[in-house]
């Protein structure tokens, strides 16, 4: 149970971590509020799962009872870094949107400009776009300026008579801009994060208690 829980927890923080929803656009500017904090703590508490896993079973196979006293006491203290990183994920919510949102206004003239540090986060919006359906940061295609020519594709709505299509130079676009959507998906991570945490604990809590009792039949033998 322990295994399975070390892997749920590890497969959706690396998602999370690493997915394609880009660092570029996604990061907020504040430097003192990271938004990864609480899924690296959730990597490293999955990967730690994971081994505790083994070692429970190990010690239930054998009837070890130094095996089974380090599976309850490592995962409690796992269960007591969980918890931290679903409570970092709760408190700093707020303060992560707040600075998200500040960051993508601050952040809307990358689309037009034309340094390397603009092309970067072109790239990334380009393909936050194709896959949310949007087009332009705040004020829709607009925000891309000239630049909207190497980029529109990204932009492009299958059908001109979708309600959710509009008209700009001369292509057929989706009328939405990302701002909205990009702060949704934003806060859905957040809170996948705090659900992860907090859900799985209590069934680790499930395994502390199998553990004492099987200790408890152990010693009596």
């Amino acid at each position: 149970m322990a295994g399975l829980c070390g892997t749920s927890i590890l497969a959706v923080a690396i998602w999370l971590r690493v997915g394609k929803d880009g660092r570029e656009i996604l990061s907020p500017g504040d430097a003192t509020i990271n938004p990864y904090i609480a899924v690296n703590i959730l990597i490293a508490v999955g990967a730690i799962i994971m081994i505790l896993g083994f070692l429970g079973c190990f010690g239930a196979m054998k009837e070890n009872q130094f095996m089974l006293v380090l599976f309850f006491v490592g995962l409690i203290l796992i269960l007591l870094l969980q918890v931290v990183a679903g409570i970092l994920g709760a408190t700093n919510k707020s303060k992560t949107e707040r600075a998200l949102n500040e960051t993508l206004q601050t952040n809307v003239h990358l689309l037009s400009a034309t340094n390397e540090n603009g092309k970067l986060f072109q790239k990334a919006f380009s393909e936050i776009q194709e896959e949310l359906k949007c087009c332009g940061l705040i004020n829709g295609a607009s925000d891309w300026g000239n630049n909207f020519q190497y980029y529109y594709k990204s932009c492009e709505c299958p059908s001109a008579s979708d309600s959710s299509c509009t008209k700009y130079d001369g292509k057929t676009i989706y009328k939405q801009s990302c701002f909205s959507l990009l702060r949704g998906l934003f806060s859905r991570h957040l809170s996948i994060v705090i659900g992860l945490a907090f859900g799985l604990a209590a069934v680790e809590v499930l395994g502390l208690i199998f553990s004492i009792v099987l200790y408890c039949q152990i010693r009596k033998k």
